[in-house]
């Protein structure tokens, strides 16, 4: 729950504003913040941020638990992160300031400066966060060592070493606890530890518990880095597992007999299988999702456990970065720009979002042709284990590059899709409603398709009657095509059907044209065009192009 903490109307009005637009904020008045202290997980408060300091001090205790502040001033211009900016603050004053139209003001170092914050990877921590982030502030060497692994987290500005550091501000993203610590240094505990658990009925939580727990210390294991708990179907319901897992905080995943039986495991029993018709439970399921065992099966009176090492999965997040205007850029591919730390796309399109990289950020970028290299190229990134972005103009699977990444891929690796606003749609926004309804969009370049499939598909969609939206319509190889494709259109439709072109849509140089099928001069049209054509019911009304959403076709 938000709280919403207010003194005057306007902070009230404002305060309504946040209320009525979401559904988990709930006002108190200024004489209540102690009250909303203890109930919310995070406070607006609309008042001044001098006054909002003096009232919250006595009430600070330990930033992992106070909630997060927020300021907004009396005309709602500015959201201030005040305090907690990596616990939900920062979030926070982007969330108010999106909705009431303000300004967020960060000033948390990290992300002023572009670099992730080491407490906001979402990973448990331990270590001198505040010195080793200051050292990267400062452009101090700081080492990176994974342990030979590469996990899926953002650019982090930090040098890699193969071998274990000895001194200076390190980062070790590790699941030993055994490792000698530089000075200072921050460990990071990835989700990397599958626990394979088998039970007999009626086993306590308890039991399983300390039987984990005991296992990880004997091996120098953290228990912060566990994933999930495993074991087999039969065990569903077995109250002792799923409340250990509860206990854990995390999921417990299943498995069927005959997945487990499958599975080649040091330590099969025949009195195991005789039980659940699989030799083994908790070596097999800690090996179920891939992996090393790390610790063989280790037994109490009434449970079994065994540990097991899951390699990191990469992630590939395709991003589609709009037409061109950065307000065209959605918040989710900002998010993944910024997630990633190796970033694959065209030389121009790259150029266009540069500035919302992180400080570490690798960049693939080549020039028009490549794009087959590209997809090859960050697939096999995010198969070594990067998080990996790779990004196209417009909407990233539309004649952009999510087609040949995916072709590509294989299952070893997450992959993230992140839609962008088309050139299609920007451009009919900016004729009308030429899209009201139903249309075909087509490619008019020849490199991947024959003319000939692309003039039947023209065909279908003229004797369809549907609205065509041509992409890639002229280049300087390609001058006939267009209007080729334009008298098929007529001869299925009338001569007065607009035609809108728009070229450089939200980009600088952006022209729009609105014209007929008998007018139209496709010597106007170029490669950086989209021409959309109506259908027997567009018309142009008060100098926009419509396509009416009903079903009354003009005779």
């Amino acid at each position: 729950m938000i709280g919403l903490v207010t003194a005057t109307a306007a902070g009230r009005t404002s305060a309504s504003a946040l209320e009525a637009s979401w559904g988990d904020a709930r006002s108190y008045p200024v004489a209540d913040l102690a009250i909303a202290w203890g109930e919310c997980d995070a406070l607006v408060c609309f008042l001044a941020i001098g006054a909002t300091v003096r009232l919250i001090a006595p009430l600070l205790a330990d930033k992992q638990t106070d909630p997060g502040v927020v300021c907004v001033d009396e005309a709602a211009r500015f959201a201030v992160a005040v305090v907690g900016g990596h616990h939900g603050a920062n979030g926070l004053a982007e969330r108010v300031a999106e909705t009431l139209g303000a300004a967020a003001v960060i000033t948390t170092a990290t992300d002023s400066a572009g670099i992730p914050g080491l407490d906001t990877l979402g990973w448990p921590y331990e270590g001198e966060v505040a010195a080793v982030s200051r050292a990267l502030l400062d452009g101090d060497p700081v080492t990176l060592w994974n342990g030979g692994r590469t996990w899926p987290l953002p650019a982090i500005a930090a040098d890699d070493v193969a071998e274990r550091p000895e001194a200076g501000p390190t980062i070790l993203i590790t699941d030993r606890t055994d490792l000698p610590r530089p000075l200072p240094s921050v460990l990071l505990r990835p989700p990397s530890l599958t626990i394979g658990v088998g039970a007999s009925r009626g086993v306590r939580a308890e039991e399983v518990l300390e039987l984990i727990r005991s296992t990880l210390a004997d091996a120098n294991l953290s228990a912060a880095c566990i994933r999930e708990l495993a074991t087999v179907e039969a065990k569903a319901a077995e109250a002792g597992l799923l409340a250990a897992a509860e206990a854990l905080d995390v999921p417990l995943t299943l498995h069927g007999a005959a997945v487990l039986a499958a599975i080649d495991v040091p330590n099969p029993s025949e009195v195991v299988r005789a039980a659940v018709d699989t030799p083994s439970v908790a070596e097999a399921a800690a090996l179920a999702g891939g992996g090393d065992l790390l610790v063989a099966k280790r037994k109490s009176t009434m449970a079994t456990v065994a540990v097991a090492r899951r390699e990191p999965r990469g992630r590939l997040a395709i991003v589609g970065i709009g037409p061109g205007d950065r307000e065209l850029l959605t918040p989710r591919a900002r998010a993944e720009l910024r997630r990633s730390s190796v970033v694959v796309g065209l030389d121009q399109y790259v150029s266009q979002v540069a500035d919302l990289l992180r400080l570490g950020t690798r960049v693939l970028a080549t020039g028009l042709g490549s794009e087959q290299e590209r997809a090859e190229s960050a697939v096999e990134f995010a198969r070594s284990g990067h998080a990996v972005a790779l990004i196209g103009s417009g909407d990233a699977g539309i004649y952009a590059m999510a087609s040949p990444a995916l072709e590509a891929a294989d299952d070893s690796f997450d992959v993230i899709g992140t839609p962008g606003v088309t050139a299609m749609l920007a451009a009919a926004a900016l004729l009308g409603a030429p899209l009201g309804h139903d249309h075909a969009a087509i490619s008019l370049s020849d490199l991947h398709t024959p003319w000939e499939i692309i003039e039947r598909r023209v065909t279908a969609a003229a004797q369809g009657d549907f609205v065509v939206a041509f992409y890639n319509p002229r280049s300087r190889g390609r001058e006939w095509q267009l209007g080729k494709c334009l008298a098929i259109l007529a001869s299925h439709r009338p001569a007065d059907t607009p035609v809108g072109v728009v070229s450089d849509a939200s980009r600088p140089g952006q022209r729009v044209a609105l014209s007929t099928l008998a007018d139209v001069d496709p010597q106007t049209v170029g490669m950086t065009s989209l021409v959309i054509v109506g259908a027997a019911s567009s018309r142009v009304v008060a100098g926009r192009f419509v396509t009416p959403r009903g079903y009354t076709w003009r005779q």
